[in-house]
């Protein structure tokens, strides 16, 4: 992983690689409120049979804008297979008023979300997690132990690779078929988080 350069409120396009999170580790419990619906979830409320995605994201980011439909395709697939999908933004919407949780729950019903958008105002999640960019992917298993955290693909916004999801594809089919973890996980690539 590269060191990264802390990001400035006018660097809306820097590249923020994710950070370093450990497999093996546990998830941290949350809880958060669901913009769609505004009532509020924990972790475990929400977690799959057989795995969880949690994915930082956030609503005008053009690296999160450029999967979204990919996002939905996929949780639509995985979570029949008891993988379920929960999109959490921590983005200082003060600075970035178009984050707020009522802009989130209209790109929600626009881009017709399967999953959950939970909203992190204290950013305390979006930290325990170390999370560092918009989006940040992670993989955990039924004991909620993380699996993978790195991108989703090799994609990203005017590169002219078309977004397949393949390596979160192949994560996701390993947990399934209980085959081993992917040893070489590439960071996800992102704008970064905009801390308060």
């Amino acid at each position: 992983m590269t060191t990264k350069q802390p990001t400035t409120k006018n660097q809306d396009m820097a590249r923020t690689e994710s950070n370093e999170f450990r497999i093996g580790t546990k998830a941290p419990e949350f809880t958060l409120i669901n913009t769609v619906d505004d009532k509020n979830y924990s972790l475990n409320d929400l977690k799959g049979t057989k795995g969880t995605v949690i994915m930082f994201i956030c609503n005008h980011c053009p690296f999160v804008i450029h999967v979204n439909k990919a996002l939905v395709k996929m949780a639509n697939e995985y979570q029949q297979k008891g993988i379920n999908f929960i999109a959490i933004s921590a983005n200082d919407v003060e600075n970035y008023p178009q984050d707020a949780p009522h802009l989130m729950k209209q790109l929600a019903k626009e881009e017709n979300f399967p999953f959950p958008y939970l909203y992190d105002e204290t950013q305390e999640v979006a930290k325990s997690y170390d999370a560092a960019c918009t989006p940040d992917f992670y993989i955990f298993d039924a004991e909620l132990k993380t699996v993978y955290h790195g991108q989703l693909d090799n994609s990203r916004p005017g590169n002219g690779k078309p977004v397949t999801g393949e390596d979160m594809r192949l994560a996701l089919e390993n947990l399934l078929q209980n085959k081993p973890v992917i040893e070489h996980q590439k960071p996800s690539v992102g704008c970064g988080i905009k801390w308060k």
